[in-house]
């Protein structure tokens, strides 16, 4: 029997079965593209696949399924967005953007709610209910745990 070992050896052959021939950096502009181009663009945009030379691995062709109004702003700022992308990835893996118009475009997943304010003195017994356990990081869990059932 093998003892723990890293998920990076492993990675690929797991996620490549999900993202198929598209590969991991496609699996890295799906799931941070608002990060990367910002809600602006990523509102409006979606990455449909990442297309590479044959044999290569950079100067890819990013095809992305934009809305019409979209379009005009994204030709201007295709410079910023290809930078901004290659900045993600740390080298030069997008060389250019091709432009897809119609069909739905896929919107980010919505945010968690912030959870409400509770009153000082909740917040109060919840600390003094939770002095009593020495584990620092036993005890910052305990609060979290009060506060989200005293919240709702």
């Amino acid at each position: 029997m093998q003892g723990p070992q890293r998920i990076g050896r492993h990675l690929s052959t797991i996620a490549g079965k999900a993202l198929g021939k598209h590969g991991l950096a496609f699996g890295a502009l799906l799931t941070d593209w608002a990060s990367i181009v910002g809600t602006r663009l990523a509102d409006q945009t979606s990455p449909l696949k990442l297309v590479f030379p044959k044999g290569r691995r950079e100067e890819a062709v990013l095809h992305l399924r934009v809305s019409s109004p979209a379009a005009l702003l994204l030709q201007h700022e295709e410079p910023q967005v290809l930078e901004r992308i290659n900045a993600f990835f740390g080298w030069r893996a997008v060389a250019r953007l091709k432009l897809v118009h119609g069909g739905p475009v896929l919107k980010p997943p919505p945010k968690a709610p912030q959870p409400k304010r509770l009153p000082d003195a909740v917040e109060a017994e919840i600390a003094a209910r939770a002095a009593q356990v020495e584990n620092e990081e036993l005890r910052a869990a305990l609060e979290r745990l009060g506060r989200a059932i005293a919240g709702g």
